[in-house]
Parts: C-alpha cells; structure tokens; sequence
C-alpha cells in the first residue's frame, strides 16, 4: 500500500510563522526511526498567500493513521489561528518517498479536473515533464490526488525551480523543445474546471537558508 500524504496550511498569529515552523520541525514523532512517518517539508510564503501562512506536508503509513496523528500539526499549537488540511495520494509521482531538501521556487499548484479528461490530464503531464525539466533545471516533486473528489478530481502539483526568475522565464517558451513542453501544458491549462497558484520557500531546505522578506 503507498503511504498517505497530509497538506497543511497554518494561518499563523502575527510574525510567528517562524516559531510555528519550529514546532511543527521538532514534533516528537517525526524524531523516531520506527513509525513510518515523516516531515516531508514546510514552506514558507513567497507570492500569492499572506505573510504568516506555513504550507506543511507529512508522509504516513496509512490514512487511518494520517486522519488520527496529523491532527497534532496545528490544531493543538500555540499562535495558529486557522488550520486547512487535505488527505493526499500519491499519483504518478513521487513513486518513493525523497524529501525536498534543496532551496528554492516551490510552486503550489491546484488543480480541479472533471473526471472524464483525467487520464488525458495524467498524460499530458508525464509527457511534458521531461522537458519540462531538462529546460529549466526545475523538478516535479510530486503530483497528489485528494480524496472525496467528488464529479472533478482535486490535484495538487509540487514543482520546483531553482529561483523565482526561472519561473517567469518557464512561462515563455525559446525553441520547439520548450514549444512542445508549453503546448501539453496549455492543453491541461484547458481541461481543468478550476486553477490557482501560489509560490513559497523551502523551510526545511539542508543548502541554505531564504531570509528574504517575500510577501
């Protein structure tokens, strides 16, 4: 069975997002080596969500467990105000847990796809990431599906570049490599109901540290 994931979104009191973070880091149970769970990443707000806004994700065995223990990211902590959360599988990636540890250009991106143009979505998206990659020296982390759907399927796409120039420069394709790319890309654009993005930091990085004041 794959592990579960958890997205988090923490609404934070006033300038604490940082002290937040830190409790979120040192919970003791992503500490122990036998539980199968794990602090995939925090991040930070860049562009599109307020200031003291921490996006979160935890890994874990199964989401019986998930339901029951991710509650303790949030709820139960001092200076957050709101708490959002959505149970996540994994779909054609990440195929093995592999933390996100280099800094840079996080991209949040949600999508909302009627149920009958999903396995198209799912192509496109194969089809068009190794370009995608190769292009821009960026990563797909991971691409999850949130469960309780419903009649349109609820995806969330992780993406990393390595700086925020990098993400303009990936919207303005030079050559039909990059033509190719922006064509498979423009045609998901157009099968989802529904769209949006937002860009953050990595928290959690182990190169170094973004201490630039973003939003």
């Amino acid at each position: 069975m794959s592990s579960i994931y958890v997205h988090h979104r923490l609404i934070c009191e006033p300038r604490r997002w940082l002290d937040v973070a830190n409790q979120v880091i040192n919970l003791n149970y992503f500490a122990l080596a036998d539980n199968e769970t794990a602090l995939y990443g925090v991040w930070r707000s860049q562009i599109g969500l307020p200031r003291d806004t921490l996006t979160i994700i935890s890994v874990w065995p199964d989401a019986e467990i998930a339901k029951k223990m991710s509650a303790q990211i949030g709820f139960e902590m001092k200076m957050v105000k709101t708490v959002e959360s959505h149970i996540m599988a994994p779909t054609v990636r990440p195929k093995v847990i592999h933390r996100p540890e280099k800094q840079g250009n996080y991209a949040f991106r949600w999508f909302q796809t009627p149920v009958e143009s999903f396995d198209e979505f799912l192509n496109l998206c194969t089809d068009a990431w190794p370009g995608f990659e190769s292009s821009y020296d960026s990563q797909i982390i991971g691409l999850w599906k949130i469960e309780n759907n419903g009649n349109n399927v609820t995806t969330l796409l992780l993406t990393r570049r390595p700086n925020l120039a990098m993400w303009e420069r990936s919207k303005i394709p030079s050559g039909s490599v990059e033509l190719n790319v922006r064509r498979k890309l423009n045609r998901r654009y157009d099968l989802c109901d529904w769209t949006t993005v937002y860009t953050t930091t990595l928290l959690t990085a182990s190169d170094h540290i973004d201490k630039t004041q973003w939003s």
